[in-house]
């Protein structure tokens, strides 16, 4: 663990790696949910780093951190997401030749994984999911489309990640979730936080998406 000053009163700690990431952040939760970390304003964790922001004294904080034992973060805690999904994305069929399976399997797979937040980037409400293994890592496009549809769910290397609206995109897209990832009259306006266990539920029909979208976060 390598910390970096950024500013007067921001810190840049890398970890490593994603899983390095997910303890650091699950650590710098409790401890300040417990008192125990001195006042910082955001915690921002990426792929491999986790941003401090809003520190009074980021030396101090440096030299404390490495000293730190982390534990593995826990699997079983932080709220749960499920999203409806159509599996029916233009990609379907593409990724399931890269896992070399039927496209059923591939929703097997994907509706039987507990996915967890890792962090959030590229769009508000954006979150990216790690739970797949590196075996079922897949490509981005070699040519991105100009406009992804909002809500639509798509695979990135090991990530998975739903679209809050429309832009342009070179993941994989899978399926479709009628769910809102961001609404700013909500709070928290993003549905995925760092942290959020995700399940995709294969649905059919949109009195399916309303069943499963009425059971709201848990």
């Amino acid at each position: 663990m390598r910390t970096r000053a950024v500013g007067e009163h921001a810190l840049l700690v890398e970890t490593g790696g994603a899983e390095a990431t997910f303890a650091l952040h699950a650590e710098l939760i409790r401890r300040r949910e417990a008192g125990s970390l001195p006042p910082v304003r955001d915690i921002v964790p990426a792929a491999a780093t986790v941003l401090l922001d809003g520190v009074a004294d980021p030396g101090s904080l440096a030299a404390a951190l490495v000293t730190w034992r982390i534990p593995p973060a826990p699997r079983s805690t932080g709220a749960r997401v499920e999203l409806p999904v159509r599996y029916e994305g233009p990609d379907l069929a593409e990724v399931a030749t890269v896992w070399g399976v039927s496209p059923d399997e591939v929703v097997r797979v994907h509706t039987a994984t507990e996915f967890r937040v890792a962090f959030c980037g590229f769009a508000p409400g954006f979150g990216y999911l790690t739970g797949l293994g590196d075996e079922h890592a897949v490509p981005r496009r070699s040519t991105p489309r100009t406009a992804v549809p909002a809500g639509s769910v798509g695979l990135a290397g090991a990530y998975t990640g739903v679209y809050p609206r429309s832009s342009p995109g070179g993941w994989q897209l899978i399926g479709t979730t009628s769910a809102v990832l961001w609404d700013v009259d909500r709070e928290p306006a993003a549905l995925l936080a760092p942290g959020t266990r995700v399940r995709f539920v294969a649905v059919t029909d949109t009195a399916d998406h309303r069943d499963v979208l009425g059971k709201g976060p848990r």
